[in-house]
Order: C-alpha cells, then structure tokens, then sequence
C-alpha cells in the first residue's frame, strides 16, 4: 500500500474524498506516484487519441490513393505529435499546479460536458478528411479531441497528485495554500479560466 493511503485516516471526510479524487483518478492512482505522474497520464491520453485517430488517418489515404507505408508514416507523425503535445501540458499542469497551489477540482457533475468533445472532435475530423474541407476545421477537431484529458490533468488530477506526493514525503500537502477546497461557484470559474490557458497552450503548440 502506497504511504499516502496509510495517511488518508488523519484527514476529515471532505479532504480524503478531495485527495482520493474519483473512479478514473483511483483509476491511475493505483500505480506507484512515480509512474502515475501527470506527464505519463498525458501521454497514456495521447495513446488512446492516436488509436482513435488511426480509422480517418487510413480513410484519408484510400481516397487519395496512398500506399500503406506513407500512411503508416503519416500517422506516426501525426501520433508524435499529439504525444508531444499531452506530455508537455501533463508537465506544465504539474509545475503550474507547484507554482498556484490550487487544490484540486471536482469533475462529477461536468463529466456530461467533458466526455462528448472527444467524440465531437472525431466527428469533426472524419468529415474534415471525408469532404476535404479546410485544413483549421480538420484541426478544430483534432484540438476537441486532445483537450479533455489536458483539462482533466490541469484541473484536477496535477494538483491532487502533488499533494498526494507530499503525503508520500511526509510533507505537509496544504502547505502555502489559501484555501484547500474550493467552492462551487469558484470552481466553475477556475475552469473556464485553465479552459483558456490550456487552449493557448495547444494553439501556441500547434502554429508553425
């Protein structure tokens, strides 16, 4: 058993249920800290982007009569990329999550808007690729489809995963926090304001 669950017991039941996070966070957090660090979990939400991706990246190539090796080798590109892409914002979410000292955000009741955008996006892009329209809706679509895990990461899992890695060192978790746990009506405005900067984020990584 991981050193921060023997700990659990000396917290009250808002701040154990705030630091266990829910069933996709017990989910990663079932693995050593070191290996369920938000850089890997972005790039294990890259993975499951790339599986996705690999129907229309095929489809793209049949109708432009593509040998199989270049499409292979476009969508290694496109994977590395997208791989890159949620590493990067699993390592940014993890040192703005050290800098801020946010607690972590509750995603229960937003779960209803997070988890279509994936499926938003591919639909996007598969009629992007389909019709040969614009090249910004086609990344339109691939930007619905990275930014969910991102989000997640940023606004939930980086900052309970910090603390819980204080617990793990014998730290104190709330050291240098103004609050730790946030209201309802200050959690929504949090989110939309990582909404934005993770958005920067992607576009900033995306212009050439």
């Amino acid at each position: 058993m991981s050193r921060w669950r023997e700990r659990l017991d000396e917290f009250d039941e808002e701040h154990r249920f705030m630091l266990e996070g829910g069933s996709i966070s017990q989910l990663f957090l079932g693995y050593p800290l070191t290996f369920s660090h938000p850089v890997f979990i972005g790039i294990i939400y890259g993975l499951m982007i790339n599986l996705i991706l690999i129907l229309p990246n095929a489809y793209e190539g049949y109708i432009n009569s593509k040998e199989i090796g270049s499409i292979i080798e476009l969508w290694l590109n496109e994977s590395l990329i997208i791989l890159c892409i949620c590493a990067i914002l699993g390592g940014a979410s993890t040192m703005m999550s050290s800098i801020f000292k946010r607690p972590p955000i509750r995603l229960e009741k937003r779960r209803r808007y997070l988890y279509p955008l994936p499926f938003l996006g591919f639909l996007i892009t598969t009629i992007a690729i389909a019709f040969s329209t614009s090249q910004e809706i086609e990344w339109f679509g691939y930007l619905l489809i990275i930014l969910p895990g991102p989000l997640y990461i940023q606004l939930s899992y980086a900052p309970r995963w910090r603390m819980l890695e204080r617990i793990d060192r014998d730290l104190d978790p709330f050291e240098g926090m103004s609050m730790t746990i946030f209201s309802e009506k200050k959690e929504s405005q949090n989110i939309a304001n990582n909404n934005t900067e993770i958005e920067n984020v992607v576009e900033e990584l995306d212009s050439p």
